[in-house]
């Protein structure tokens, strides 16, 4: 948006007179359209990590957000664990950028892509005073038929669960070596449990605010919790194959076969839903909005970056 009003200025021959008239230019249009009253918290899903070889799991996002005046922060997650043992790091990590910022900041909007949805649902029930609002982006909330396929086929006291989980944590450890990440070691069953539908029906009754009361449909746009009002949302997609040159639209593609609902690949279309449904038929697969890989995402779909303004935004204006 910004540089549109620059290009519009310039062709008035005004580009001179821009640093000059900063004042009044500020006073006609706002540059500061993702200015969030609480800074945002971007919470990774599975094989979580911030960067890793200079290549970040919210690619080119946090950036467009802090073109646009966001304070963005990218906590530090277990590549593979509970939501509760996530959510519990999330917090320790949240107080200290409370304390360290001496009261100016209080709470945060948290925003969170896949489990960091999860994760942020048990940290807004677990501390509501430190959370204005939870979005949740690709999030299955009622479970995921994935996590069905594998705890059945390989479980976890079996051979073939002892060898998966082997394999699977030590990917795990590596993603958080890799990362910077020194907390716990990775747990894979601990979080495949948490998505198969027994866990995830003890999660959703254990943390109830904001699911939905009937199938598909929306939860409440905002619950009270401790005395703290909370604002909800989500989004979520029902497309696999979505770039012809991205090497995950052939693995969404097949995942995307476990699922008799319109799906992006590992979420389907109803259970990403959460709080108020901004949408959830975006034409995009379960990474594309994070913006990977490397930001092969749909060239017909509003781009991640567009996406997560926008939403900033939409908390700006709602005073969050």
């Amino acid at each position: 948006m910004k540089k549109l009003y620059m290009a519009v200025l310039c062709s008035m021959g005004l580009c001179a007179s821009i640093p000059a008239q900063a004042g009044w230019l500020s006073s006609l249009f706002d540059w500061n359209e993702a200015r969030t009253k609480h800074p945002i918290v971007l919470v990774p899903g599975i094989f979580a990590f911030d960067s890793i070889a200079g290549v970040d799991y919210w690619y080119r996002i946090p950036a467009a957000l802090e073109a646009e005046g966001a304070t963005v922060f990218v906590p530090e997650i277990n590549a593979f664990e509970s939501s509760v043992m996530r959510g519990e790091s999330l917090i320790a990590q949240l107080e200290e950028i409370r304390a360290a910022s001496g009261g100016k900041i209080t709470r945060f909007n948290l925003i969170g892509h896949s489990q960091g949805g999860m994760t942020s649902r048990y940290v807004m029930n677990a501390r509501p005073d430190l959370v204005a609002s939870v979005t949740t982006a690709h999030t299955p909330h009622q479970g995921s038929p994935l996590a069905d396929i594998v705890t059945q086929v390989a479980p976890e006291d079996t051979l073939q669960g002892v060898t998966f989980e082997l394999l699977a944590n030590a990917v795990g450890d590596l993603v958080n070596l890799l990362s910077g990440y020194n907390g716990d070691q990775s747990n894979i069953y601990a979080m495949l449990g948490e998505f198969n539908q027994p866990g995830a029906a003890a999660f959703n009754q254990q943390f109830p605010a904001g699911l939905p009361a009937t199938a598909c449909g929306e939860g409440a746009s905002q619950v009270r919790l401790n005395g703290q009002d909370i604002r909800l949302y989500s989004w979520s997609g029902t497309a696999t194959i979505t770039s012809v040159v991205d090497p995950s639209d052939a693995m969404f593609a097949i995942t995307g076969l476990a699922f008799t609902e319109a799906n992006d690949g590992v979420t389907g279309r109803c259970s990403s839903h959460f709080g108020d449904v901004i949408k959830d038929n975006y034409t995009m697969n379960h990474i594309d909005v994070n913006n990977h890989v490397l930001g092969l995402v749909s060239l017909f779909e509003t781009s991640p970056e567009t996406l997560f303004r926008n939403h900033a935004n939409r908390l700006k204006r709602a005073g969050l």
